[in-house]
């Protein structure tokens, strides 16, 4: 048995995985580093699947600026390559320009003496960055989304020659490439800027439907679409819709969850969690949509206009400091507990108790939060045992020494869709938030924000609190009104 050479081990460590073969040629390159995130190794993962012929329908949702390029195109075009000299691949982008500066990328790596040397066989025979060959037959065609994709074909289609390269790759790489012989590769193929058209998203569409799927030269070719999520209607949404059974979707925002819902970065080299939030205050829906792959439909939202935020409390003639707390139906639902001053030219909210603890957590903090912020008068929804949490909170505020808070108690037998909605400018016109309270109340934040006119929210509580907020000040000058009449 012949002795096993560095050159052969250098070879299989590459071929092993997507993220080796990118962190090595990545090194020699750029003579640096190339910085891991759990994202690219989830992305890794997946196009590892790819190679191995698990998966041939991929959807990754990405934030821009994170390494899905390098990572998802470039070298996973390079590494199909190296794998198989004979693959051919298709690439598309938004624009001519990005397509081919990809196409630019993945030569440079076959034209790396390092690739070379592992991979003799692969260096391209022209310099054209829209449509070239390596030396085996293989090769790339690079173009815009919207451009000429006829003529050219993704994947292999001999059998035979199928089965033979199968058996050169298994040597050379622990990864079971199967018979992979090439890809489509779409990176972005709508612009942000464009993504608001509804004519521009249903061009890209339509043109997947006529034009980019039929070029597979096997039903088996693989074709991945790399993008940050832009609309509800761009070519991933189009796509879960009409296949929802077909796509395998890695969804990656860049804000993610614990089990206990606390927060953390996606990618602490590039965004800190403090930078996120500034991002999303800058621009909720681009953020929401664009980093945390979660498009929302402007028109479709509840608050669509947004939220007025104050520095300093005003002074007005005119202030009571109050709190409305709607109380949890369930273990699924959330307390809300909104403590806010209430003046003749607004709401303006101090402080929000937002959570899914147990009464014996929220029931002493809801009476500290009462006592620390002087609340005046406490408006408690008394359905579904509000009635003795606030009899309970009113108690512990007394041990707290506080007398000073009166509590009231009603039911709500309105409908809460119904109130929320009939009540939505109201309370966008009325409700006004400290800066940054998308820092201190993350999950409310979302919940209000979020929180759509027709169907698909999980959670109202947020929502009917702060509507609840508004109602409050109604009935309050409807009596102010009995009174003087």
């Amino acid at each position: 048995m012949a002795p096993y050479r560095d050159i052969d081990i250098l070879r299989t460590w590459t071929l092993s995985s997507t993220l080796n073969f990118t962190r090595y040629f990545f090194k020699k390159r750029f003579k640096r580093k190339f910085i891991v995130g759990e994202h690219h190794i989830k992305i890794a993962e997946a196009l590892d699947e790819v190679f191995a012929g698990k998966c041939n329908r991929l959807i990754i949702n990405i934030a821009p600026r994170y390494g899905k390029t390098e990572l998802a195109v470039k070298n996973f075009i390079a590494m199909g390559l190296a794998l198989n000299p004979k693959a051919n691949f298709i690439h598309l982008s938004y624009s001519d320009d990005l397509a081919r500066d990809n196409s630019r990328g993945v030569q440079d790596i076959l034209r790396d003496p390092s690739f070379l040397r592992l991979f003799p066989g692969t260096k391209p025979t022209s310099t054209n960055t829209h449509k070239w060959k390596t030396t085996a037959g293989g090769g790339l065609y690079a173009v815009s989304s919207a451009g000429q994709v006829t003529g050219f074909g993704a994947g292999t289609v001999d059998k035979e020659e199928e089965d033979e390269l199968k058996n050169e790759v298994d040597e050379l790489a622990s990864v079971n490439s199967g018979d992979f012989g090439g890809a489509i590769v779409i990176d972005d193929p709508i612009k942000p800027d464009d993504a608001r058209s509804e004519k521009v998203r249903d061009t890209v569409n339509q043109k997947f439907e006529t034009t980019i799927r039929n070029r597979v030269n096997s039903r088996d070719t693989p074709i991945i679409i790399i993008m940050q999520r832009l609309d509800q209607e761009d070519l991933c949404g189009y796509l879960e819709k009409l296949e929802p059974d077909v796509w395998k979707v890695l969804s990656l925002p860049v804000i993610q969850y614990d089990d206990k819902g606390e927060e953390r970065a996606l990618w602490p080299f590039k965004h800190t969690l403090e930078e996120l939030h500034e991002l999303r205050e800058k621009n909720s829906f681009v953020f929401d949509t664009q980093y945390m792959q979660n498009p929302q439909p402007v028109e479709g939202l509840m608050y669509g206009r947004g939220f007025e935020t104050y520095a300093t409390l005003p002074v007005t003639k005119k202030h009571k400091i109050k709190a409305y707390i709607d109380t949890a139906d369930t273990g699924a639902d959330f307390l809300c507990c909104i403590i806010y001053v209430e003046t003749e030219i607004g709401n303006f909210i101090l402080d929000v108790y937002y959570t899914q603890a147990p009464m014996e957590t929220t029931e002493p903090e809801t009476a500290r939060r009462l006592t620390r912020f002087g609340v005046e008068e406490c408006v408690v929804e008394s359905n579904n045992g509000g009635r003795g949490f606030g009899r309970n909170v009113r108690n512990n505020c007394r041990l707290l020494g506080n007398t000073k808070t009166f509590f009231t108690f009603f039911t709500q037998r309105l409908n809460k869709d119904v109130r929320i909605f009939n009540h939505s400018n109201e309370v966008e016109n009325l409700c006004v938030f400290p800066e940054r309270w998308n820092l201190s109340w993350p999950q409310f934040y979302k919940a209000i924000t979020q929180y759509k006119k027709e169907g698909g929210n999980v959670h109202d509580d947020a929502p009917d609190a702060l509507t609840g907020t508004v109602e409050k000040r109604h009935l309050q000058a409807q009596n102010l009104a009995g009174i003087f009449q």
